[in-house]
């Protein structure tokens, strides 16, 4: 990467974050810790997403202070050649001003001792709430001791706000920058589940013994190879009836012929995450009942994406998802005509709920499941309320955000049969997803996850190949 280009992305943020803090804020942005996974070994570490979006710094223990002029401080970890023999490099705070375009540095250890006078003669501090335990006593204990230099002539900052209110709008808009990583993300991605599709038809043509776990290996090494860091989430390889469990993680259970298989999975490139889900004939060939299904699937997916525009609202994607499944579960039996009435009916009555219990998508950036409000932020006071009719729950309901470009949201529909009274048998277990990352540009809506095909005659074709 061009560690230039890559500053300059980083110090334009927090130019933008910092004209919102107003006269007299200042901001303090902590990375991730670290996390003990048994004894002495870590987990795989992973920062946090606010502090890269606004400093590119992949280190633990790290924080920014970042003040409404501009001003940006990074205490990070001190160079220590012993720790490095076993933890690797650090970059230090000798270097870290001219490697970040920082305006100063310090060590991680003086963060306690700096902050204090950091805060003195502020107004307000901005940090992230709930997102780091522990932070709120902390900035509590930096505000006592500023209290303890008012006899000195100190003035104690008067508020305290959320900083996630500012960072999770400007999260929100995708710059090219942003979007290149997520268009190569997505490339990775879709070769690993190719590979995976086709590895699972080779096998059971060889009459091999199948596991989810066979094809998981696919994808982790796809991933690797490609140069991703990491999955973005863990891998969803589910087959048979455990497509039915939304979360099911890959096992140990084995994939049969004529069974079909979810894979829900995407790579993590540079702090950035994709998110495909493909669902695919085992060997390579849908039967009748599990075409008619996937064939719902994804025309339910297809009025999704046609309605996927600028000035469109994000639950306008649901909304077209839901009219074509409610209505396809008439014409398919699933759902009895003479108990749930028209698909007007059965969506008011919420009849599809049991073979469909999620919504159509969510923002995607940094984290699979990316921060952004759901709300219009001009219409959040034009609250209604509505009865849910399956639990009695009385919902607040305020108007969905409208799409605009910049934008980065998933598209994933899909059918979730159990085995249930009245539910015809050829359907029983058969769980089908079709998942597809899409960028909201000022022409329309650009799917950058089908690289690997999504057709079903496409995804027979790729399997004999």
């Amino acid at each position: 990467m061009n560690t230039t280009l890559h500053a300059s992305v980083h110090t334009q943020r927090r130019a933008q974050l910092a004209a919102q803090l107003g006269p007299g804020g200042m901001a303090i942005v902590p990375t991730a810790p670290e996390q003990l996974r048994n004894r002495d070994s870590e987990f795989l570490y992973r920062h946090d997403s606010y502090f890269y979006y606004l400093t590119g710094f992949t280190e633990p223990g790290a924080c920014l202070v970042l003040t409404h002029d501009g001003h940006s401080t990074l205490f990070c970890q001190p160079k220590d050649p012993e720790r490095e023999v076993w933890d690797g490099y650090r970059l230090g705070p000798a270097a870290a001003p001219e490697a970040l375009a920082v305006d100063a540095a310090h060590p991680i250890t003086e963060l306690d001792a700096r902050l204090p006078r950091l805060l003195e003669n502020t107004r307000c501090v901005w940090y992230p709430f709930a997102t780091h335990g522990g932070l709120a006593a902390r900035v509590e204990g930096w505000l006592g001791a500023v209290r303890a230099r008012l006899r000195y002539g100190a003035l104690c900052p008067s508020a305290q706000n959320d900083l996630c209110a500012l960072l999770d709008e400007m999260r929100l808009f995708k710059d090219a920058h942003e979007q290149a990583i997520l268009r190569r993300a997505s490339q990775i991605s879709a070769q690993a589940h190719i590979r995976a599709m086709q590895r699972a038809a080779r096998m059971l043509r060889a009459g091999q013994d199948l596991r989810e776990y066979h094809l998981e290996a696919e994808l982790l090494h796809a991933f690797r190879d490609a140069g991703a860091q990491c999955p973005a989430y863990n891998c969803i390889v589910a087959a048979g009836t455990n497509a039915c469990v939304l979360h099911y993680r890959a096992g140990a259970a084995p994939v049969r012929d004529g069974e079909l298989v979810l894979i829900d999975a995407g790579c993590e490139l540079d702090g950035y995450a994709s998110d495909i889900t493909r669902t695919f004939p085992a060997n390579g060939r849908f039967s009748g009942a599990q075409r008619a299904l996937y064939e719902l699937v994804l025309a339910s997916q297809d009025a999704a994406v046609a309605t996927a525009r600028v000035g469109a609202r994000f639950d306008d994607l649901h909304n077209a998802t839901v009219a074509v499944l409610t209505q396809g579960l008439i014409d398919l039996g699933l759902l009895d005509k003479n108990k749930v009435g028209t698909r007007d009916d059965a969506i008011a009555s919420r009849a599809y709920f049991p073979f469909y219990m999620h919504r159509t998508g969510h923002w995607l950036g940094m984290d699979v499941h990316d921060c952004g409000s759901y709300v219009e932020p001009g219409e959040v006071g034009q609250a209604g309320e509505r009865k849910d009719p399956l639990s009695g729950e009385r919902i607040t309901q305020r108007p969905s955000r409208v799409l605009r470009p910049g934008m980065v949201l998933t598209i994933e529909p899909g059918l979730y049969v159990r085995p249930a009274e009245g539910v015809p048998a050829q359907f029983h277990g058969i769980g089908i997803r079709i998942e597809d990352d899409a960028i909201v540009s000022a022409s329309g809506c650009e799917l950058i996850t089908r690289g690997v095909p999504v057709q079903a005659d496409e995804i027979e074709a790729l399997m004999r190949a």
